[in-house]
């Protein structure tokens, strides 16, 4: 089965819409395709506000309207005491809602954007997806990131060379317990370093300190300023410390 077969076997599609590059070029592919489309978001306590405003961008350039859901993941016990399997609770929740708003419409497929690339093995919250019925037609297309970029690239979408991005919990270790002041200080301190021109990092929790993660360019902008990285951070955390192993995704 190529593209235009699947979306002529699924005309009505509800696109669970991230704002990342996987799930812009599905919406893409699914605009060019299918019949109708439907690009939902689903905001919570573990989505940073950049996500929303790209995921508004996209949406704008494909012209389509984005429709906004949310749900409160702080309020799950499941989610919050951080098990291991917590990513399949939170893609449960997701899923859920966006399950609850397509009751609305008769007929309609949601897809959501795992590619062939992803090692699904280790998703807890891709079991959450197969149970619900969810269609993740990157995968069963054989479409790898690989392909996702270099489409996204030849078609202008904005978000092409945007980094592999996590939800704000996934900063947080196993077991501690995932609060609103964890997941705000995350998220400020981490548009703290995008705007001092880092790209590709991750800022995670430890017990009230701070372990940078950073890619090979982003080793560069740190030693250029390392003393304002580390005063700005010091405002949120206790310490900061440095992961000296180069950050890699994909």
């Amino acid at each position: 089965m190529d593209v235009q077969e699947y979306f002529l076997l699924n005309q009505n599609i509800i696109v669970a819409f991230s704002g990342g590059v996987d799930s812009a070029v599905l919406l893409y592919l699914a605009k060019k395709y299918a019949k109708n489309v439907i690009a939902v978001f689903v905001k919570s306590e573990f989505q940073p506000q950049f996500e929303l405003l790209d995921a508004y961008d996209i949406c704008s350039q494909f012209g389509i309207e984005l429709k906004v859901l949310t749900v409160d993941m702080l309020s799950n016990n499941q989610i919050i005491s951080n098990p291991k399997d917590r990513c399949y609770y939170c893609k449960h929740t997701i899923m859920n809602c966006i399950l609850d708003f397509a009751k609305n419409y008769d007929n309609y497929v949601i897809a959501e954007g795992t590619n062939a690339s992803d090692d699904v093995s280790d998703r807890p919250g891709y079991k959450a997806l197969i149970q619900l019925g969810v269609q993740s037609p990157l995968r069963l297309l054989g479409i790898t990131k690989t392909q996702i970029r270099q489409i996204a690239g030849e078609n202008n979408i904005s978000v092409a060379n945007k980094p592999s991005y996590a939800c704000l919990a996934t900063r947080i270790p196993t077991g501690t317990k995932i609060t609103k002041e964890i997941l705000v200080k995350t998220e400020s301190s981490e548009n703290i370093l995008f705007d001092l021109g880092f790209t590709d990092f991750r800022i995670r929790y430890m017990n009230g300190s701070a372990l940078l993660q950073l890619s090979k360019n982003d080793f560069n902008v740190l030693f250029e300023k390392r003393e304002t990285v580390f005063a700005a951070l010091g405002k949120y955390y206790d310490n900061v410390y440095l992961d000296l192993r180069e950050r890699t995704y994909e």
